[in-house]
């Protein structure tokens, strides 16, 4: 078989090194640096007209904003949608740092005649956070939480703090915000007041709306206002006091006194109600509470500066009981009473949620812990002990089941298991996004809500419903407070399915309505709903949305087109007019995605897991610049744009994509943590290995993507090769042609004696084993070959090296060279297939080189049937010992701390490893979950270098700089010992050595 052809090995001009010292939270300097793709923005519809000379607007915007402004081409494509069906692309983005600069950008947008839109994590699922207008992202800066008081109960913040942030302040005294949907982990507050939030635990602590008490506000003409609840003088005062805030004031009071006895008999009685403006805390009786009125009016009407919000104690345990049923609607019919039980959350899913996560393989060992049946509801209680939580749901349990037939129970009081039920009712959304053998699921009815003693009867009817329309859904949601979630397989692609789409969503609001219910439960009307809010409130009230609206936005400029005088919901549309512009013919087969690259980038539904700021690996350049184009969802975008071909129209060659993709250290984070699966690392090898077709190559491309090739040629002569590279001007030399960075080492190539040592093949007649020599060890680490070879040997196999000349091609793939890995692979298969075929195993040292075996490889070369078979038989060192029942486990002593690589995190079992160093008798502490920021050839790339030092340096090195000095520091990936030794001095030592060494005889 011969080797590809080498691709014309020229380099191109590399882009500036990163600004600032490891801890600079900026990003790395764009080719475009925020400047305007367009100079000039005509945008013209139905419902908004406007025309803005973009240079002008950015040189204004710039000179003025401390922040960042991005009037970029790529900019504006990231942020052309949210989490739902829609797509509008703004006039750009400004990230401002404080007020002042919001101020700044509404005086300036004023000037120029752009509409606003405010925005937070952009995880909106009903339009309301895309617009054609200029988007204020809150979320990178005005993320402070400025006073946390315990006395009042009280938080005071900015609007882009993540919920979780606040609720982990909160909780240092024992409180917390009570909403909490199931993007808390990075949803912001802004975002929460903008769409009135609310999540499991609203049945204890109300909505968002009930949880503010004043916000610092300004409108679109500039006017700033501090809102609150305002008594009769107060509102007699303000009424008076002249100029826009009198006018404001006086104009809110006359509104609620003309609609007044409507707003009281129209609006529904209910928990839930996110539908329409809530003009009712303006009645007397609701204390004219301005603030509150303009919770959930989605950026219509004014922008958030800061708010002050209510903090309700936070149960210190928690119990909880999951009741099964014969069906969801049996559970559903239960939900009234099972409420005079007060739990503090009451939750429900149907069976045809867990058989899809059955399907995606998700949480599939937790859902073991659900009771028989087919329907469930979730119980949370609350306690200040454990044993209290515990004794108040024994309680609740009685009662539950005290009837003819009970359901099926089971109560969970150990926090891990309720944890891990939580999970599977929040993993709702990827569930049932993107289920294999199904087609593809959308938002558009996603939240009704109900009377809770409505539950059952609804769910029956809606169920009929769909059923009509040959539509399928998975049922769950917040059933304590009649708040119904579901996915629908609309069919979004085509003129006569999203005529099918119009017609139900109008039947279905029909349906809410008549069961005194609102169509939205907690996620809001923007486009979705808005054209049907005359169905549920009547022409005269959505008359008052409409007034109200024009008393805080006289010009019609914030987020024109949601809620009120709304774009149609089948405007605007994600899907509208997608014609893939990306030539089918791929490297990689997405079996999961019918073999198509273009589905596979319709994958990402903006959920938005990716900008979670910890907790996982995904995604790691996100956490070092919180940038969205560094997010997972960003990139997702990027591609998905590429695709439609309208708006990025160079195909394959697109910079702006590559740009985009630049950052992504391939970590596969995505694979497993992304809800519904989205792998970014294929889809960047991908576009790589296409857009180099056309350009040439970077230098680190070629010194580091053919690392196999020169460690070879430096194992011929390692010593000399070391001797120069510690050469002063040699040194300087090499790192300019390979584009490796001056703060970072060469790694040393390994003694000739000690890579023979590591091809030894055992004399044993034992079980035969492949030991598979990869590059890394081989080249610079070869000890960790000859204890695992030793280590194998002590249990009775029969270890033999992987032939030579072999390599899995790991490196390839970050340069998109693919043909040339799909070519190693091929002599991979030829070498591997008949021992294989014979039972024999292949332990693998390297975790990013394995999961080449396990994931790349059925990917490439799906289509050989020995793929699959070489794939099973290819384990790391811990999963092998793992399997073998028998296998001698070394007793060890002492501390260690565990980096877990991050293709052993996701892709391949890094707990296993954990497991078995516990097994061992080590007490294992590991880091805060994330990449090491080194990845390969990423961390040594020169202007990468100040990402790769932020990631690190957010747990792991700090870390390892806090553990003792007899700690044991294992580290299985070639890259995080390299981090740790060049970030810290210590040196990290192989799991094989690690057990080695307590196998071996005193």
């Amino acid at each position: 078989m011969n080797e590809p052809a080498a691709e014309r090995a020229t380099t191109t001009r590399a882009r500036p090194k990163t600004a600032g010292p490891p801890d600079d939270v900026r990003p790395l300097p764009s080719a475009t640096d925020g400047h305007p793709s367009v100079p000039r923005i005509v945008h013209a519809d139905r419902v908004q007209r406007f025309e803005v000379d973009t240079v002008a607007l950015y040189d204004e915007l710039a000179s003025a904003v401390d922040g960042e402004v991005r009037l970029d081409r790529t900019a504006r494509l990231i942020y052309s949608t949210d989490a739902s069906n829609y797509r509008q692309i703004p006039v750009g983005v400004v990230l401002p740092r404080h007020a002042e600069d919001v101020l700044a950008t509404l005086r300036i947008a004023r000037r120029h005649g752009v509409p606003i839109l405010g925005r937070g994590g952009g995880t909106s699922l009903a339009g309301q956070c895309c617009n054609a207008g200029l988007v204020v992202d809150f979320s990178k800066y005005m993320n402070r939480i400025l006073e946390i008081d315990p006395a009042r109960r009280r938080a005071r913040v900015e609007p882009g703090v993540i919920l979780d942030d606040l609720r982990k302040a909160a909780g240092e005294h024992g409180l917390t915000f009570g909403p909490d949907p199931a993007t808390h982990s990075h949803c912001t507050l802004g975002g929460m007041i903008g769409n009135n939030s609310c999540g499991v635990h609203s049945v204890m602590a109300g909505r968002t709306v009930e949880n503010v008490d004043e916000l610092d506000v300004v409108t679109y003409d500039g006017i700033r206002l501090r809102l609150g609840p305002t008594d009769a003088a107060e509102l007699e005062r303000r009424s008076r006091a002249g100029g826009r805030e009198g006018e404001i004031f006086s104009r809110l009071r006359d509104l609620r006194d003309r609609h007044a006895d409507e707003i009281r008999r129209r609006f529904p009685r209910m928990p839930r109600r996110s539908s329409g403006f809530p003009l009712e805390f303006l009645l007397p009786e609701n204390g004219f509470h301005a603030a509150r009125a303009v919770v959930g009016t989605e950026s219509t009407c004014v922008l958030v500066l800061e708010a002050v919000l209510r903090l309700v104690p936070a149960p210190k345990h928690r119990a909880l009981i999951v009741l099964g049923y014969d069906d969801v609607f049996a559970a559903g019919d239960d939900v009234p009473r099972l409420l005079h039980l007060e739990p503090i959350g009451l939750e429900g899913l149907d069976e045809a949620l867990t058989r899809d996560m059955e399907r995606k393989g998700l949480h599939t060992a937790d859902l073991d812990l659900l009771p028989e049946g087919k329907g469930w509801l979730l119980m949370e209680f609350g306690g200040e002990t454990a044993s209290q939580a515990e004794a108040v749901a024994r309680r609740a349990l009685e009662k539950a089941t005290a009837r003819p037939d009970p359901p099926r129970h089971r109560l969970l009081t150990k926090p891990e298991r309720q944890q891990a039920i939580w999970e599977i009712r929040e993993s709702g959304l990827g569930a049932t996004a993107h289920v294999p053998g199904r087609p593809e699921t959308w938002p558009g009815w996603e939240d009704a809500a109900v009377p809770p003693q409505d539950v059952g009867a609804y769910l029956r009817e809606f169920r009929n419903l769909l059923k009509r329309y040959r539509y399928d859904a998975d049922l769950y949601g917040h059933f304590g407070d009649g708040c119904i979630h579901c996915r629908i397989d609309f069919d979004l692609d085509h003129p006569a399915g999203i005529q099918r789409y119009r017609d139900f969503v109008r039947e279905a609001a029909r349906l809410v309505v008549s069961h005194g219910g609102s169509l939205s439960g907690e996620h809001g009307d923007g486009q979705s709903r808005g054209e049907l809010l005359a169905i549920m409130f009547g022409e005269s009230l959505v008359g008052a949305f409409r007034e109200f609206k024009a008393i805080w936005d006289p010009e019609g400029r914030m987020n024109p087109g949601k809620v009120v005088d709304p774009y149609r919901n089948d405007e605007n549309l994600r899907l509208d007019g997608v014609r893939s512009a990306l030539s089918r013919s791929t490297h990689f087969r997405y079996p999961s995605d019918n073999g198509k690259f273009d589905e596979a980038l319709r994958r990402c539904v903006g959920v938005g897991k990716c900008r979670r700021t910890g907790g996982g690996t995904m995604c790691p350049s996100f956490l070092a610049t919180r940038e969205e184009q560094h997010t997972t969802r960003g990139r997702a975008r990027a591609l998905f744009e590429l695709m439609r071909g309208d708006s990025l129209v160079e195909g394959w060659g697109s910079e702006a994509v590559r740009e985009t993709l630049d950052l992504c250290l391939s970590c596969k984070g995505c694979k497993s943590e992304c809800p519904v699966n989205v792998d970014m690392a294929t889809y960047r090898a991908e576009f790589l290995a296409h857009y180099y077709e056309h350009h040439a190559r970077p230098r680190s491309a070629w010194a580091m993507g053919r690392i196999a090739t020169w460690s070879r040629l430096a194992g011929s002569a390692p010593r000399l090769v070391n001797r120069l590279l510690r050469l002063p001007g040699v040194s300087k030399a090499a790192r300019d042609l390979a584009g490796v960075a001056s703060e970072r080492a060469f790694p040393r190539f390994a003694p000739r004696r000690q890579r023979r040592r590591a091809r030894i093949a055992s004399a044993s007649s034992g079980r035969p084993v492949i030991l598979w020599i990869d590059t890394f060890h081989e080249a610079f680490h070869p000890a960790a070959l000859v204890a695992a070879r030793e280590l194998l040997e002590g249990a009775g196999y029969a270890v033999r090296p992987s032939p030579r000349g072999l390599c899995c091609g790991r490196p390839l793939y970050d340069y998109g060279f693919l043909d040339r890995a799909r070519w190693r692979l091929e002599r991979a298969l030829d070498a591997l297939t008949p021992a294989v075929d014979r039972g024999v195993e292949i332990v693998g040292l390297e975790p990013s080189c394995v999961s080449v075996f396990r994931d790349e490889l059925p990917n490439l070369l799906g289509d050989d049937s020995r793929a699959s078979r070489v794939a099973k038989a290819v384990k790391t060192l811990s999963e092998f010992i793992a399997d073998d029942d028998t296998f001698p486990i070394p007793a060890l002593s002492g501390r260690a701390l565990v980096q877990i690589h991050c293709h052993q995190r996701s892709v391949l079992d890094g707990d296993g490893e954990i497991a078995l160093l516990r097994r061992a008798g080590l007490e294992v502490q590991v880091p805060e979950p994330g990449c090491c920021g080194m990845a390969g050839a990423f961390g040594f790339e020169s202007e990468k270098y100040g990402v790769s030092m932020r990631i690190a340096e957010r747990g792991l090195l700090p870390g390892v700089r806090a553990a003792a000095g007899d700690t044991v520091l294992v580290a299985d990936g070639f890259s995080c010992r390299e981090q740790i030794l060049q970030g810290t001095g210590r040196q990290p030592r192989h799991l094989a050595e690690v057990l080695r060494s307590g196998a071996r005889p005193s």
